[in-house]
């Protein structure tokens, strides 16, 4: 499969089909490995982050979750299939997860959120295997206990994916830094995807996620919180998409 260098991260151009590839060939071979979503929030924070970096050289798949990315892909000329988020992977491969009986855990978001997020997805696929869920305590990533308790949850339930929806890039880190630990086939941050399936928070309407104007309606629930990510530090992503044109140019 093809990798897209784009913003110093190479991208697998993955659609939901290639994704799911990737998941069935990890839990056949029992690797150990981890799946990046990779927004341009990301791409900001990549830029000053020498652990963030980390976490994505040693990424097993980097997919782009984020329709500017792929607008900027097809600018550069080198298009994307497609976004693929997490917050699109149980509609998209939830029969596909079901069918194949794959073990699931569901760790992160508010207390109480992801016991609803699993009773909705049970709903939707009555026979998806879900082994566990926990809400981890605030400030779980540093307090050694909390992350002694979680590992040994992920050891003893033995899921073959766990889904990791603390937010970024606390996830992405926290997968790097125990994912070895716990030896899960595959392991993938998804962001605030157990609000959206719990129904704690109301998802953007479809023609905003397929028109890349998502960001607006979560800015519109949460202005308090996301005003600075998506109105100062996004706003960048034009600059680096213009530093690389410059640099396409000057290598060709």
């Amino acid at each position: 499969m093809s990798r897209i260098s784009m913003f110093d991260v190479n991208f697998d151009n993955y659609d939901f089909s290639d994704l799911l590839g990737f998941i069935d060939e990890s839990i056949r071979r029992q690797n150990h490995s981890y799946i990046v979503t990779c927004n341009v929030d990301h791409l900001i924070k990549l830029r000053k982050d020498a652990e963030f970096q980390q976490v994505y050289a040693s990424a097993g798949a980097i997919v782009a979750d984020g329709m500017p990315i792929v607008w900027a892909s097809k600018v550069l000329r080198k298009p994307l299939k497609m976004k693929v988020s997490g917050s699109d992977l149980f509609g998209k491969l939830g029969k596909a997860f079901e069918s194949r009986r794959y073990r699931l855990f569901l760790l992160g978001s508010a207390s109480g959120v992801p016991e609803r997020a699993m009773r909705n997805l049970k709903r939707s696929f009555p026979d998806i295997n879900i082994v566990g869920c926990y809400s981890p305590s605030y400030g779980f990533e540093t307090k050694e206990e909390e992350n002694r308790r979680i590992v040994q949850m992920l050891i003893d339930t033995r899921p073959d994916i766990v889904f990791v929806g603390v937010g970024a890039p606390k996830q992405e880190k926290w997968i790097y830094r125990h994912y070895l630990e716990y030896r899960v086939p595959v392991s993938i941050g998804v962001g605030a995807t157990f609000d959206f399936i719990s129904g704690s928070v109301k998802r953007a309407p479809r023609l905003l996620q397929r028109t890349g104007f998502e960001w607006c309606w979560r800015l519109a629930q949460e202005p308090k919180r996301l005003w600075k990510r998506y109105l100062v530090h996004d706003s960048r992503f034009l600059m680096m998409v213009l530093k690389e044109m410059i640099k396409g140019r000057t290598t060709r």
